[in-house]
């Protein structure tokens, strides 16, 4: 392919074939270049796809001479939230005014804009401590480990000056982040860890300087035996670097969350083959594609928008958007999903759906909102937190008290050490995060597997669920019936009731209505134009055709229109006695007989009732089919019980009822008629395809409207609460332990006593627990 070089965009570097890639600005070879792309009749190269991709989305900034867009760049408007309190929301970053945990963004970004600014902080912060605090520790613990001879080569009062040195940058500038939380803490009176940490840091620190400065001031209850005031600048900074350490796993800990969200993002295509009106194809920047458009989807390339195929067949992955591992063959007429990858054929695809409307764009903002959510179980927390705080602050006093009057010498220097190892130890960092790190990971990894979990309360209660609402027709079954029998009452001819019937449900979308089309259109029967169609709800419709007046539902419409059942209905219980759905044709007020419709179980049926069973849930089939026809299904699947010919209006009552009797209820559906059903429920369920108002009216959605779909749900819904009880149980029997022996109400009996050192050790190992314990929901089974 030849280019015309004096057109392009690229910029040669002295006519040594090379050219300037716009995006990135590296240079690349012009000759057997990999990655180019044609605009406005120039061609620009690049070093990767990667590079490409951002050019073709958005070619005018990289050639307008505007800065290249930063890695870590975020637009100035950007929302910022804590991740522990999601109701602190404010523009640009900051810290929480009430835990003191840094804020990051709301809204999850398709860019991958880089690590975490903070942690990138922290993480210098902690090197430049580390180095500072090894030599300090080596120098003041010497003695300890066969090392004495380095201090006692340099001088006691030299090497308190030395340590005064080391120790000072540690605190006051790594630390510095910690000691402006805890002091607008106090400030506010939002107590929280930060208060704790900046309080023993402080009065480690402050008291070493003056023992240092001005070591007179000092009476003989803070002297050893050599009367010399002991200093502990080692245990301040150690302090700093440990709970810097703690907050750069906690950092990657948060960002690792947002990991299967981003990488769902990274899966939309960021370009689109559009076919014009003329027939010719260009490769355009998917924020132009609107509602309409017709898109070629060559193979191995990824679907860009939410659409339908109108010409092509395929196999489609639908796996990152489902969890299901097997991929779907795809034909005319069929949808397809934004980021799923097409197999081997060509599809051409009308977009239906696209920019924030995809399911992708659903999905990503189900889950920050979900992540940003908090549990019930918090609040039980939170009440702990609430009085934690003061009441560690008061023991503190208490053990400095007792140190003081009780300890032996040096008696002041104990009670310091013991008020300030109880501070540190007590940090409730752990306890903060033991339920939002949970959620967090739960809700990733729920997206992964197709189930999307609108909060955290949802979460929670379908843990406790004893109870499945199940519909029949696309839950239990394919949603897809064919038409099997079709048989006339004396009078009157099948293939004429066929034609009748078709006729009147040709405008109609309803599963059995679209089986009774096809079935009799695969007859070759001719079909006729239906005239005042009337839909009666959870009975039938009626209209017109041919200027003969046709109904077509159940016995209850046949009653209301007068008519009479007779023989037929022992022919129609034989076949509901097979999980066939009847329906009966009357036309101009007279029976002309019935037809019958099966609509297949799906394969994933019966295993995933077994799986629910075991999982302890009882459950319940709620359908428009009469009793007969439901209890031959409900035979098939060992379903516990039944509820027949319920309209659309009697499923909230249903739930409420079982409500009324104890009953944890959930409730699956996938139509609007469902959404009352859904929201009275301990949780709804939608199922993925349904429609948007049962979606929104949904605790949990599943990407795929199966039953094993529910099975991974409750699996995870299970994983996470016990993963939060275990992350609680770390947080508060770790201080309930740690604070008696941080105050030294052992020491009496079993001479026990730690150093803030081992306090502050301890603190960053509880936080670490529940980082890691959380995390683990990552890789568990579903």
């Amino acid at each position: 392919m030849e280019h015309d070089h004096s057109h392009c965009g690229h910029r040669d570097h002295g006519g040594d074939g090379t050219a300037t890639d716009p995006v990135c600005g590296m240079s690349v070879t012009i000759d057997g270049a990999k990655h180019f792309a044609e605009h406005a009749g120039a061609t620009y190269y690049f070093c990767s796809a990667g590079c490409r991709e951002k050019f073709v989305g958005d070619p005018e900034h990289y050639l307008s001479g505007a800065p290249r867009k930063a890695a870590d760049e975020v637009p100035e408007s950007t929302i910022y939230t804590c991740p522990m309190h999601p109701e602190i929301r404010q523009v640009g970053p900051g810290s929480c005014p009430l835990c003191g945990m840094a804020l990051e963004p709301e809204a999850f970004s398709a860019e991958d804009t880089g690590p975490d600014p903070e942690l990138v902080d922290f993480t210098r912060r902690f090197w430049i401590g580390a180095a500072l605090a090894i030599p300090l520790l080596v120098l003041s613990m010497g003695p300890m480990v066969g090392l004495g001879w380095i201090r006692q080569a340099i001088g006691q009062q030299a090497a308190q000056w030395v340590e005064l040195a080391l120790g000072t940058p540690v605190v006051m500038w790594c630390g510095l982040p910690f000691l402006l939380r805890g002091w607008r803490s106090f400030r506010s009176w939002n107590l929280n860890m930060f208060s704790l940490i900046s309080m023993g840091v402080v009065a480690s620190w402050t008291f070493s300087v003056f023992a240092v400065i001005v070591p007179g001031i000092f009476p003989a209850g803070f002297r050893d035996a050599h009367g010399t005031v002991p200093v502990y600048f080692e245990a301040a900074a150690v302090i700093v670097v440990l709970v810097l350490l703690g907050q750069m796993m906690e950092l990657r800990a948060r960002e690792g969350t947002g990991k299967a969200i981003r990488a769902l993002l990274d899966l939309a295509a960021k370009t689109a083959h559009l076919i014009r009106a003329d027939g010719t194809e260009e490769e355009v920047p998917l924020e132009t594609i609107n509602v309409g458009d017709r898109l070629r989807v060559r193979p191995g390339e990824k679907v860009p928008v939410d659409g339908e195929v109108v010409e092509g067949h395929s196999s489609v992955d639908e796996s990152m958007i489902t969890g299901e591992p097997v991929p779907i063959e795809k034909s005319a007429g069929d949808s397809v999903t934004g980021a799923t990858i097409n197999g081997n054929g060509s599809l051409v695809i009308e977009a239906k759906r696209v920019g924030a409307d995809t399911v992708l764009s659903q999905i990503v903002e189900m889950v920050a909102k979900a992540q940003r959510s908090r549990a019930p179980i918090q609040k039980y927390a939170d009440k702990v937190a609430g009085w934690f705080v003061p009441a560690v602050i008061g023991v503190a006093v208490l053990a400095f008290i007792g140190w003081a009057m009780f300890g032996p010498t040096p008696a002041l220097s104990y009670a310091l050490i013991a008020a300030v190892s109880v501070l540190i130890i007590a940090c409730p960092c752990a306890l903060g995060l033991a339920t939002p790190m949970s959620v967090m990971t739960a809700t990733g990894r729920g997206a992964q597997a197709g189930v999307l979990i609108r909060n955290a309360e949802a979460l929670e209660r379908f843990e406790k669920i004893d109870t499945l609402i199940v519909d029949k027709t696309g839950t239990l079954t394919e949603g897809k019936p064919k038409l099997v029998a079709v048989e006339a009452e004396h009078g009157f001819d099948s293939g004429d009731v066929l034609r009748l019937a078709a006729s009147l449900e040709r405008g109609s979308e309803h599963p059995l209505a679209e089986a009774i089309v096809n079935g009799a259109q695969a007859k070759g029967i001719a079909l006729g134009k239906a005239d005042g169609f009337e839909a009666v709800t959870g009975k039938g419709v009626m209209g017109s055709v041919g200027g003969r007046r046709v109904a077509l539902g159940n016995a209850r419409l046949v009653t209301d229109l007068g008519g009479n059942l007779g023989e037929l209905e022992e022919k129609t219980d034989l076949r509901r006695d097979q999980g066939e759905t009847v329906m009966f044709v009357l036309v101009d007020g007279r029976l002309a007989g019935f037809v019958s419709v099966a609509d297949p179980i799906k394969e994933t049926t019966p295993a995933a009732l077994k799986q629910l069973h075991s999982l302890g849930l009882r459950i319940i089939m709620a359908t428009g089919d009469n009793e007969r026809t439901a209890k031959a299904v409900a035979a098939k699947l060992d379903i516990d019980e039944i509820r027949a010919d319920v309209l659309p209006q009697d499923k909230a009552r249903i739930v409420a009822e079982l409500q009324q009797q104890g009953a944890k209820v959930a409730m699956a559906g996938d139509g609007v008629n469902d959404a009352p059903a859904l929201a009275q429920a301990d949780v709804g369920i939608a199922m993925g395809s349904g429609a948007d108002v049962a979606i929104e009216s949904a605790g949990l959605t599943l990407v795929k409207g199966n039953l094993d779909g529910i099975v991974r749900a409750r699996r995870l819904a299970q994983a996470a609460m016990r993963n939060i009880r275990q992350n609680l149980f770390f947080a508060l029997g770790y201080n309930a332990i740690g604070v008696p022996i941080a105050a030294g109400v052992f020491y009496p009996v079993f001479g026990i006593l730690i150093s803030p050192m081992f306090a502050a050790f301890a603190m960053s190992a509880s936080s670490i627990s529940v980082v890691t314990n959380s995390l683990r929901l990552r890789s568990v089974e579903i």
